[in-house]
């Protein structure tokens, strides 16, 4: 009852105060100010440390925020879901370019981690870069039979005369399985190709039988060929994907990155065996003289391979492969007329991203 006159008594003075004498306030008015303070303090420490322990947690897992492995330095969205990396913080991020290619994909040569991808699992028609499995198989097969690349062949009539880029062979001419491979790799002689397949594989037919088949023990899935030299058929075709396998295989072996990556290469020819178009090529000489179509060995720093390739059907197709301080790259770009300049900033990006991942 005491505490019911006592609200009264404070409500009508409060109307209307005795002069002289100081209002009173509500009770514990200042306590509960205090209290909210206190409270509010609370809560944001608690959020604090909620998001530090997050934070340790997270990269004790080996994982980003956004689900990415962890590296040094920072993650920032980039293009096709894969992280742009700053090297430090405040330095400027190092994105994932924009390539024009139907199909892209870069991988580390080493390991085979993808770093980028754009539609890698599409069917798309390789070309010439086909003759990267030529020559696997080739030189898989040579080693099987403890044969040298000096081994000589005689060119079967099927491969004098194939259309396109050609190393103007004759039907009956000896000639090595070393100038066929140059030839393949750097002039990317379809003839060679062809010569390679009937006389390496018994037939070309049983030749490509064994390219489908190693294709599929490298786990290619979306890989058919019908030919050794890329020329178009509707059902010979590959993936970005399958084929950055394929070249990451490829260059695993000592005398293929040799061949890849040469930039000039000259074997003596017999002059009989020279016609005039051949010779005007050669500057009038007889010798066989081979510049590498890849320009990735000359342009770019650590270029040592691999393949170009082109037809109306395909576009042009390109495998480019370079190493610097102990990684490699290799870079896929298929149906991308900047084919080049798209593989040169796809190699930058990954050096980038794996110069960040060192531990």
């Amino acid at each position: 009852m005491r505490k019911c006159i006592s609200m009264k008594t404070h409500r009508k003075r409060k109307q209307g105060a005795e002069p002289g004498r100081r209002q009173e306030t509500e009770p514990g008015a200042g306590r509960k100010a205090a209290w909210l303070l206190v409270t509010v303090f609370v809560i944001l420490i608690l959020l604090l440390s909620v998001l530090a322990i997050r934070k340790v947690l997270t990269e004790a897992a080996g994982v980003d925020g956004g689900g990415f492995p962890a590296v040094k330095g920072e993650y920032t969205a980039a293009k096709d879901g894969y992280p742009a990396v700053k090297t430090e913080p405040g330095e400027t991020a190092v994105t994932a370019p924009s390539v024009s290619a139907g199909a892209a994909i870069l991988i580390d040569g080493e390991d085979g981690t993808v770093l980028y991808e754009k539609s890698a699992d599409q069917k798309m028609y390789p070309a010439s870069t086909t003759k990267i499995m030529t020559a696997l198989v080739v030189l898989e097969t040579l080693e099987e039979l403890e044969l040298g690349l000096d081994s000589e062949i005689i060119v079967p009539a099927e491969a004098q005369g194939v259309e396109g880029s050609s190393l103007y062979l004759k039907a009956g001419e000896r000639v090595s399985v070393e100038v066929l491979l140059y030839g393949l790799m750097l002039q990317s002689g379809n003839d060679s190709a062809v010569a390679l397949a009937a006389c390496v594989g018994g037939s070309v037919e049983h030749f490509v039988e064994q390219m489908n088949q190693r294709a599929a023990e490298l786990g290619c899935r979306g890989t058919h060929f019908v030919n050794p030299n890329g020329l178009y058929d509707g059902e010979h075709y590959t993936t970005a994907r399958d084929l950055a396998y394929i070249a990451r295989e490829a260059m695993k072996r000592e005398d293929f990155r040799k061949i890849a990556g040469t930039q000039r290469w000259s074997s003596e020819r017999d002059e009989t065996l020279a016609d005039s178009k051949e010779k005007v090529i050669n500057d009038g000489s007889a010798t066989r003289t081979f510049v590498n179509k890849n320009k990735t060995v000359f342009q770019y720093e650590g270029g040592d391979g691999v393949k170009i390739g082109f037809t109306k059907a395909s576009g042009r197709t390109l495998v480019s492969s370079a190493s610097r301080d102990g990684h490699r790259v290799i870079a896929v770009v298929l149906n991308d007329g900047n084919w080049f300049q798209d593989a040169y900033a796809l190699m930058d990006y990954g050096f980038a991203v794996l110069e960040t991942s060192k531990p």
